[in-house]
């Protein structure tokens, strides 16, 4: 509980708040249908999501960890790098502010262009055994590349976490797209319902 009085948690379960908000806002935006314009191609929405991602994680890890997501949070606890109350805090921070990413969205988005506001939905002929196992396969990648690109005990990781991640993210989008909208994040998919 001492965790509550320290200033650092407060900012870290605001960088989380900020993130999520920030990371629905530009990916659902980027997934928009306007009626004037060409949809968006599955390579613009996985750019903007993986880019998105790997620009928060960069701007924000320092603060928080950036995880943005409820799953890689999930990850953490049960990898132990974080307390209960402190994944109990950030889940919550990155469903309210993936919800206030999408009720921005939706106001400053003409109604034409809303149709659903970038919702998940399963293609016609994906089963839903289908879909959960997609998903899971998308979400263990990523999480896997979170704890491969962050761990501190590798002598061999001279890369980006940030830049590891957001090409996660963006692969995930890849394939994932096609088949259920792609989730990877349950506050993404969460904020526009």
């Amino acid at each position: 509980m001492w965790e509550l009085r320290s200033i650092a948690f407060t900012r870290a379960v605001l960088a989380e708040f900020l993130a999520t908000l920030v990371f629905v806002l530009f990916g659902l935006g980027s997934a928009l249908n306007w009626p004037s314009a060409p949809a968006p191609s599955t390579l613009q929405i996985a750019l903007a999501f993986g880019l998105a991602i790997g620009t928060l994680v960069q701007a924000l890890g320092h603060v928080s960890g950036a995880h943005i997501n409820p799953a890689v949070t999930l990850g953490c606890l049960l990898g132990s790098q974080l307390s209960l109350l402190r994944a109990l805090f950030y889940v919550a921070a990155q469903l309210l502010g993936g919800v206030v990413g999408a009720a921005i969205l939706h106001e400053v988005t003409p109604a034409s262009a809303r149709q659903g506001l970038a919702l998940n939905k399963l293609h016609n002929e994906t089963t839903t055994g289908q879909a959960v196992t997609v998903e899971l396969f998308l979400t263990f990648q990523l999480v896997l590349c979170v704890f491969a690109s962050t761990d501190e005990r590798r002598e061999d990781n001279l890369g980006s976490p940030a830049l590891s991640i957001g090409l996660s993210v963006a692969v995930g989008h890849l394939l994932g797209i096609r088949y259920t909208g792609c989730s990877m994040n349950p506050a993404r998919s969460f904020a526009p319902a």
